[in-house]
């Protein structure tokens, strides 16, 4: 009996850990760093997001191409999507990670820079998962 209650408590906190790591769930939470510099604000101009204005508008990202908006990009991130770079959720999920490493990759070029100074540790995907459901 005891070795079907522990068996029961722990399928009932896997099962209860396993919905609270959502991914888009987690973004949402790791975006409050992005937020220093990003918001998300939707074609029509409402904010879904506040944040700063250091850094691009981040609505619609999934699926647009690179260095593409409205923003001073660096010519690398230029670069990257005139040769056809379009976001997507890994291709964002590695730029987050590491940005001026990820241009120099992309581009052959280990002089390629980008002017995103911030790397994100770990959740990359989940941020990228979440800007992908504020676009949709």
């Amino acid at each position: 009996m005891k070795h079907l209650l522990s068996t029961s408590l722990i399928l009932t906190f896997i099962s209860t850990f396993g919905f609270a790591a959502d991914p888009v769930s987690l973004g949402q939470k790791s975006f409050k760093k992005c937020t220093a510099c990003h918001a998300i604000i939707d074609d029509n101009g409402e904010v879904l997001r506040k944040g700063g204005k250091a850094g691009p508008n981040l609505y619609g990202i999934i699926g647009r191409t690179a260095g593409s908006a409205e923003f001073r990009y660096s010519k690398a991130l230029k670069a990257a999507g005139a040769g056809g770079l379009v976001w997507d959720e890994v291709e964002l999920a590695a730029f987050i990670l590491n940005p001026s490493a990820y241009l120099k990759a992309v581009l052959d070029d280990k002089k390629a820079r980008s002017k995103m100074a911030y790397k994100l540790k770990k959740g990359g995907s989940d941020v990228a998962a979440y800007l992908k459901s504020m676009s949709e």
